[in-house]
């Protein structure tokens, strides 16, 4: 399968956390929204909005992280600040958020009435995000730039649900997306027969 140029982006991405200064052409940028958006999503709901940010939102962005990184312990602040410097490296940063549209709409869509339903959509809301999140990565890589998912962020999503100016719904991503400063190789990954099970 070493042919297979999907197979082998997916096989070349990883985490990249430090960028050059080069910009990143807006017709770039557009295609990892529209990969982004190409996901599949629960029942086609769409619940997700993107969120540019560029220049002086970019470094806002930052400053935030790295000011409420004091408000957590070790290891935990070092991973925001660190988040921080990622944000202000990168010259293009992508927000992804959920609506909660499907979690206010599943039970009327789907005629469900349960204790848990709330946690259903809103699971079914992160699955679909991810997918997006994902697709994105996936994209950056073929076009020759780095990226990274700053998951630590979700410590202060509400914080940055609002800094984003989106009313509700819940913070799921930020992607630092630029051109690597130096090349790195991605960490060893456990063998695929170790965490795989066959049943029949």
């Amino acid at each position: 399968m070493a042919d297979n140029e999907t197979l082998r982006t997916i096989a070349a991405r990883h985490s990249i956390r430090m960028f050059t200064d080069q910009d990143v052409a807006p017709e770039h940028i557009q295609a990892l929204l529209n990969a982004a958006n190409q996901a599949p999503s629960a029942h086609n709901q769409q619940s997700w909005r993107f969120v540019v940010l560029r220049g002086q939102k970019k470094s806002e962005l930052a400053k935030l992280a790295g000011d409420r990184a004091a408000d957590f312990p070790k290891p935990s602040s070092s991973l925001l600040r660190m988040a921080a410097r990622s944000i202000n490296s990168a010259p293009v940063v992508v927000a992804i958020l959920n609506t909660g549209e499907l979690i206010a709409r599943g039970e009327k869509l789907f005629k469900l009435e349960h204790p848990g339903v709330g946690d259903f959509f809103r699971t079914m809301e992160i699955q679909s995000s991810a997918a997006a999140v994902q697709n994105l990565l996936l994209a950056a890589t073929s076009l020759g730039l780095g990226s990274v998912w700053l998951g630590i962020l979700f410590l202060i999503k509400e914080d940055v649900r609002r800094f984003l100016g989106e009313p509700e719904g819940e913070f799921m991503a930020v992607i630092p997306l630029g051109y690597h400063e130096r090349m790195t190789k991605g960490p060893n990954k456990i063998k695929t027969d170790v965490v795989t099970r066959y049943l029949q």
